[in-house]
C-alpha cells in the first residue's frame, strides 16, 4: 500500500527521471514512454519499471545508471530498476510534447 508521503515521492521521482535523456533521442524517459511503472512502498523502497526503445538498445545500461543517479537524491531505503520488453516500446507510448519534439506532430 502507498501512503500519501509515498505518492508525493513518486510524483517527486517521476519530476527527476523527467531530467534523465535518452542520448540518442534527445527527450527524456519520461515523455518517450520508457517508464512503465514507478512506485514508493511503505518501506520508503522505490521500484522502477521501464523499458529501451529497442532490445539491444546501446545505451540501457547508460540510462538505468542515470536512474539510479537522478533518484540518489532523495532518500529512499532502496531503488531498484527492473528492465522489460514486455509489452515492447512503441512510438504511441510516448507522450504528445516527445512527439512535438520530433516533429510528428504539431
Amino acid at each position: 500500500m502507498e501512503s500519501n508521503a509515498g505518492a508525493d515521492k513518486v510524483s517527486l521521482a517521476r519530476t527527476l527521471l523527467r531530467n534523465v535523456y535518452d542520448p540518442e533521442i534527445g527527450i527524456n524517459i519520461i515523455d518517450l514512454g520508457l517508464v512503465y511503472d514507478l512506485k514508493v512502498d511503505d518501506a520508503n523502497r522505490c521500484r522502477v519499471l521501464m523499458t529501451f526503445t529497442t532490445a539491444g538498445c546501446p545505451v540501457g545500461g547508460h540510462l538505468v545508471n542515470e536512474v539510479y543517479e537522478a533518484l540518489g537524491v532523495l532518500d529512499f531505503a532502496d531503488v531498484k530498476v527492473d528492465i522489460t520488453f514486455d509489452p515492447p516500446w512503441s512510438p504511441q507510448r510516448m507522450s504528445d510534447e516527445a512527439k512535438r519534439q520530433l516533429g510528428w506532430t504539431r
